[in-house]
């Protein structure tokens, strides 16, 4: 199975014969953050790693989104969509609201918590669970939630 950043290459050189700038840039700017994580840590990124350059480039294109909309800019929302979109797809099956409730109930009783006091050692145990499948903030909210 061809790993994240030969998809990116592959990507890239279909999408240059195409003509397709959209794709083209996006995928040149994902292989950039790649390896420029890898130049930064002098290692070879496996698709664990790249998948968390990913989710940080999620994050950053939806502040973006966010801001966009708050100052009525709908061209760069559509822009930054299109790029989550595009992200999306090296980013493993994102879980559901029931699926995080329910590992939210298993981790709450796992460390047995007990109030809003225990959210951290909850959030400790749950995390590399969801990491990459759901979104931290939703995590973060649904804990919140069973323990206040």
């Amino acid at each position: 199975m061809p790993t994240i950043k030969d998809r990116l290459s592959e990507l890239m050189k279909s999408s240059l014969k195409a003509g397709d700038k959209d794709t083209l840039a996006f995928s040149r700017n994902l292989l950039a953050a790649v390896r420029k994580k890898e130049i930064d840590e002098r290692i070879e990124l496996t698709d664990a790693d790249a998948q968390k350059v990913i989710s940080t480039l999620l994050k950053q294109r939806q502040d973006s989104i966010d801001q966009f909309r708050k100052g009525g800019r709908e061209d760069l929302v559509a822009k930054e969509e299109a790029e989550v979109k595009f992200l999306m797809q090296f980013m493993p099956a994102q879980m559901g609201e029931d699926e995080v409730r329910k590992l939210v109930d298993w981790a709450v009783a796992e460390t047995k918590a007990a109030g809003p006091k225990d959210m951290g050692n909850v959030m400790k145990a749950l995390m590399p669970k969801v990491q990459g499948r759901a979104d931290g903030k939703l995590v973060s909210q649904l804990v919140k939630q069973k323990l206040g």
